[in-house]
């Protein structure tokens, strides 16, 4: 494999790093969004439970089920969004050393051609002597 095609291709692997990080950026961030609302939800349930004319008092069940369901629902989905801090961090990590890869082989490659055009130089000015 020629150099050339081994910094094309870490290239394309640090732009797939790139939107697999972003990925578990985005469910991070919509985990914590689906936490947020359910959270909101099983307060907005727990605030109408004891005010009048409220339907709590003949179903004080189905109520206490729906508030069990949405902090069940909030934890679940701030574990989940833990769980993708972890991938974050190694997305994070993949992606920082395929791109130091791909910067040496980038700065090796243009230093052997400039050390190429130089012998190059160096052979067409003995020539011409």
């Amino acid at each position: 494999m020629t150099m050339s095609t081994r910094k094309d291709r870490l290239k394309k692997l640090v732009k797939v790093q790139e939107q697999l990080k972003a990925l578990h950026e985005t469910r991070h961030a919509t985990f914590l969004a689906a936490a947020a609302s359910a959270e909101a939800e099983a307060r907005d349930l727990v605030g109408h439970f004891d005010q009048a004319g409220s339907l709590s008092g003949l179903f004080p069940d189905l109520y206490n089920r729906r508030i069990a369901s949405a902090v069940g629902r909030q934890e679940a989905n701030l574990e989940s969004a833990r769980q993708e801090v972890g991938l974050i961090a190694a997305a994070t990590a993949r992606t920082n050393m395929v791109e130091r890869a791909y910067k040496d082989l980038r700065n090796r490659d243009e230093r052997e051609h400039s050390d190429r055009e130089r012998l190059d130089l160096i052979t067409q000015k003995r020539n011409e002597e």
